[in-house]
């Protein structure tokens, strides 16, 4: 007989699609509706022997024995092991149990704790219910999903079958509930502003475009949330924070995923400064949630327990390359000759049609970016790439602005905010012409609305942005973000 690949799954589906029938020929309904518990399994597992206790959980692990069972179930909090013996749960329910239950399942159980031989804590079943008969075997249970592609494709497999997967995830879960600790008890206001935006500004970055029919123009899914949240600002909040998902139509890599999850917080009467302290409070209170000040990371041990240094960009710029950084800065725009003979001179790849702020970002990478192993703030950054912060005093070629690393990534991007009207829209006519003249599809765009906002007058603020999953890769030791976000953009999956 020829087989397919599939010919032993499809056996394995129908043989249980007949289970379920004989479930119900018995007049049991094998998806019931509900199910009252009194205890989660890791509650019941607190509690002494000869407690009463109704748990559900999936079944992991069954052994029969005849006339007795012992079965392991696992929900969301825990594992326990059960015993389920014919003369307790009655003729009727045990054979059900034995002959149409398997691993997969989901199983309610109703009893008494008592402590094995061995001194592991179980429930004596008195009663059975069938909650959920799955249908598909779950994955081979020493190996899990052992494809990379296999487990970010269908998580829910991943999450069954690997427990780190799902430490990753409720680390992650706790790391977003303290930053908004942090955030509400110093006074910001938690908001939401809208995706979809008539233009995409507050970075440079290239859009998705979609279409709205009834309207009938297209619209821009959100490359940042800074501008409506500066809006509030304006519109007289002290402290506005949006955590949610932006979306860039860039490239796809272990650091990118196509839609990914900011933290940008605003502070009326802040500067960049007042941010770095905010990192560093957040900081704190991550290293409480991992119970660990230092962490190992992509080969490195990085200490994430505050104070983290601060260095100069400019004076790392002298030491890196051996030119003043003001050397390749025009004003507030770029040198741009100047910048290509800085690159020839150091060996860095670029080409006739490399923006200026791509040859920037690539010095940057070659010469800096490797000492930045521990937490580091890189401070004051030229104003050519930053076209949203304000000057340093008596220097308009550079900004206040730091990015924040730890293990060479970038967590973190902050500034003391832009507010004067007038500056701002000569910075964003600056990026136009990059648009224009180098071809730079992710500058800025000049928002004029916001220009108008600006006009009534805007508070001197601090700014953030932090990248949640970049923050939860380096808490999780994690150097690839498909690990951190539950479902990430794969190509479709080819037909087998």
């Amino acid at each position: 007989m020829t087989t397919t690949p599939n010919s032993g799954i499809n056996e394995i589906v129908a043989n249980n699609y007949a289970k379920i029938k004989a479930i119900r020929e018995k007049g049991v309904d094998p998806f019931p509706h509900r199910f009252k518990l009194t205890h989660k399994i890791a509650q019941a597992a607190k509690c002494p022997a000869e407690t009463p206790v109704v748990i559900a959980g999936r079944m992991v692990l069954m052994r029969v024995m005849g006339k007795a069972a012992f079965a392991h179930l696992k929900d969301g909090t825990g594992k326990i092991q059960i015993y389920v013996k014919k003369d307790s749960v009655g003729e009727e329910s045990y054979d059900l149990f034995k002959k149409q239950m398997h691993v997969g399942d989901f199983l309610g159980v109703e009893g008494k704790l008592f402590v094995t031989h061995t001194g592991e804590l179980t429930v004596n079943a008195e009663k059975l219910t069938v909650l959920s008969k799955s249908v598909r075997p779950l994955p081979e249970k020493f190996h899990g999903l052992t494809d990379a592609e296999a487990r970010y494709r269908e998580r829910y497999l991943d999450l069954i079958s690997n427990e780190e997967a799902r430490t990753i995830f409720i680390r992650r879960s706790r790391i977003v509930a303290s930053i908004r600790d942090v955030l509400n008890s110093d006074g910001y206001l938690e908001v939401e502003t809208p995706v979809l935006c008539a233009q995409a500004g507050g970075a440079s970055a290239r859009p998705f475009i979609t279409y709205h029919n009834a309207y009938k123009y297209e619209l821009y899914m959100r490359i940042a949330t800074e501008l409506p949240l500066k809006k509030l600002l304006i519109g007289g909040f002290d402290g506005a924070y949006e955590i949610g998902r932006v979306f860039r139509n860039e490239g796809v890599d272990t650091r990118h995923n196509p839609e990914f999850t900011t933290l940008e917080a605003y502070k009326a009467y802040s500067d960049y400064n007042g941010m770095a302290e905010l990192v560093e409070t957040i900081f704190e209170k991550c290293a409480a949630i991992i119970g660990a000040d230092t962490i190992d990371y992509n080969g490195m041990k990085i200490n994430i327990k505050p104070p983290f240094r601060r260095m100069s960009l400019p004076g790392e710029w002298l030491k890196k390359t051996g030119e003043d950084i003001h050397e390749v800065l025009k004003g507030k725009a770029f040198n741009r000759e100047k910048l290509k003979k800085l690159a020839e001179k150091l060996h860095i790849e670029h080409g006739s049609d490399t923006t200026s702020a791509k040859l920037f970002d690539r010095i940057m990478d070659e010469k800096i970016l490797a000492s930045l192993e521990q937490p580091t703030f890189v401070m004051d950054y030229p104003t050519a790439v930053t076209p949203l912060a304000k000057c340093k005093a008596g220097d308009e070629s550079l900004v206040e602005r730091f990015e924040f690393f730890a293990g060479t990534e970038e967590i973190a991007n902050a500034y003391s905010e832009l507010n004067d009207p007038e500056d701002q829209q000569s910075r964003l006519v600056e990026q136009l012409r990059q648009q224009e003249e180098e071809n730079n599809g992710e500058a800025d765009i000049l928002d004029k609305d916001f220009i108008e906002a600006m006009e009534y007058g805007m508070p001197p603020m601090g700014g953030i942005g932090i990248g949640i999953d970049r923050l939860t890769m380096l808490l999780s030791g994690k150097p690839s973000i498909r690990e951190v976000i539950l479902f990430p953009l794969l190509r479709p999956d080819q037909p087998q």
